[in-house]
């Protein structure tokens, strides 16, 4: 499905900034809100996340809990990116930095 592939910058920002406006979003339709509109914000982010930062099981129950009506005022997308963020920082292996012993000054 989607793969977690090389966590980047720019990856790691968009799957911040997707999960913070999706909960700012949820937290100002407030908790009744539109019509369906709360749940089709649920599975934009969870596509989205999915596609930035690979699939995680934690994803799940994320979304299961943003169909509770009060728990989507929580800031539950970005809690979820954060856990996996770190989860897949620990199994990802560190890229080494350029060593600057060995490069030649010009």
């Amino acid at each position: 499905m989607f793969e977690a592939g090389i966590l980047t910058r720019t990856r790691i920002r968009s799957a911040y900034t997707v999960a913070l406006l999706t909960d700012a979003l949820q937290l100002f339709l407030g908790p009744v809100g539109w019509t369906f509109a709360d749940e089709i914000l649920d599975v934009i982010a969870m596509i989205v996340i999915s596609w930035l930062i690979g699939f995680h099981p934690l994803l799940l129950p994320t979304f299961v809990l943003e169909l509770v009506p009060v728990a989507d005022l929580l800031p539950t997308w970005t809690g979820a990116v954060a856990l996996v963020l770190v989860l897949r920082r620990r199994t990802q292996p560190e890229v080494p930095a350029p060593d600057d012993r060995n490069m030649i000054d010009v």
